[in-house]
C-alpha cells in the first residue's frame, strides 16, 4: 500500500479515532498489533493516517478494542478507502490545503452552525460580495487567485441545495449586515440574497443586535459540522493565519455552549429578517 504524503483532515480525523479507541481499551499500539496479527508500525501508520485502512480493519479494530458502539463503528467504515474525488480536488495545488478541507466537511455533515461578527457566511454570500472581501486579503492576491476563491465559495455552498436539504443555522451580528463591501448597491443585493435564502425552511439566520451588549465568540468565526454521530463532530476556526480544526470534546462542548449562549441573545428569525429588510432597504435608497 502507498504511503500516503498529505492526507486530508478527513482522513487524518479517521486515524486519530482510531488511536482514540485504541487509548481507551488502554492498549499500546504494540500490544494493537500483536491482537491484529500485524506490528506497532502498522498499527502507528494507520493511525497517523500514512496507510490507508479497509472497512475490514476498522471492524477488526473496534472488535479487539472492545468498541460496542455500532454507531461510531459504521461511521469510521463510512470515512475509509482512498480519497474520493469531491470537487474540491480541482482546486488542490491553487487554494489553501485548510479551503479544500473546509469544503470536504461541509459536504460530509450532516447539519452546520456558524456564527459570525464582521463577516457574512460563506455559504450565503453572493459571488460579488465574496470578490470584495477577497480583493482585501493581506498579502494581496492575483485577479485570478480572486476568481479562483470566488468559485470555490460558490461551490460550497452546493451543500444547501441537495435534494436532502442539510439544515443550516448561522448566527449573524448586524455589525456584518452593516459592512458595505463594495459600496450600498452590492451590499443591498447581498442582504437581499441572504433573505431569499430564509425562505427555505432548513435554513435559519437570526441576528444578534448591536443593543444585545456582550456576548461569547465574538472575536472569531466559528462553524460547528455536526458528523454522522457526536463523536465525529468537528469546529472549524477561520483565523487571519489560517482554518483550525477542533474535535476534542472538550472543544466541541465548549463551542456548543458558545453558540447557544450567542444564539440566546439574537433575535428571532422572523424578527432578523425584518432587520435584514430594514437595513437592505435603507442601501437601496442611498
Amino acid at each position: 500500500m502507498p504511503v500516503r504524503t498529505s492526507p486530508t483532515a478527513r482522513q487524518l480525523r479517521l486515524g486519530g479515532e482510531l488511536r482514540r479507541m485504541r487509548e481507551r481499551a488502554g492498549l499500546t499500539s504494540t500490544e494493537a498489533g500483536r491482537r491484529l496479527g500485524t506490528n506497532q508500525a502498522q498499527i502507528s501508520n494507520i493511525e497517523a493516517s500514512r496507510f490507508g485502512v479497509s472497512p475490514e480493519r476498522v471492524r477488526a479494530m473496534a472488535r479487539n478494542y472492545s468498541c460496542s458502539d455500532d454507531a461510531l463503528v459504521n461511521a469510521l467504515i463510512g470515512m475509509t478507502g482512498e480519497r474520493k474525488r469531491g470537487w474540491w480536488e480541482e482546486y488542490r495545488g491553487i487554494l489553501p490545503a485548510g479551503l479544500l478541507d473546509l469544503a470536504e466537511l461541509e459536504h460530509h455533515a450532516t447539519s452546520l452552525r456558524s456564527a459570525y461578527v464582521a463577516h457574512l457566511p460563506g455559504l450565503l454570500q453572493t459571488a460579488e460580495h465574496a470578490r470584495e472581501i477577497f480583493r482585501q486579503v493581506v498579502p494581496p492576491l492575483s485577479p485570478p487567485e480572486v476568481e479562483h476563491r470566488v468559485s470555490h465559495r460558490i461551490k460550497r455552498q452546493s451543500v444547501l441545495y441537495r435534494d436532502k436539504p442539510m439544515p443550516y443555522t448561522a448566527i449573524v451580528h448586524e455589525a456584518a449586515l452593516r459592512m458595505r463591501f463594495g459600496g450600498p448597491s452590492i451590499a443591498a443585493r447581498q442582504l437581499e440574497h441572504m433573505l431569499e435564502m430564509t425562505d427555505h425552511d432548513d435554513i435559519r439566520v437570526v441576528v444578534i443586535p448591536f443593543d444585545a451588549g456582550s456576548f461569547p465568540g465574538s472575536g472569531q468565526s466559528i462553524l460547528y459540522a455536526a458528523g454522522p454521530v457526536p463523536q465525529l463532530d468537528t469546529v472549524h476556526l477561520d483565523t487571519e493565519h489560517g482554518s483550525e480544526l477542533l474535535d476534542a470534546e472538550a472543544q466541541l462542548e465548549r463551542y456548543r455552549i458558545v453558540l447557544n449562549r450567542m444564539e440566546n441573545v439574537a433575535l428571532s428569525k422572523s424578527a432578523s429578517r425584518d432587520l435584514i429588510h430594514g437595513i437592505a432597504q435603507s442601501l437601496k435608497g442611498e
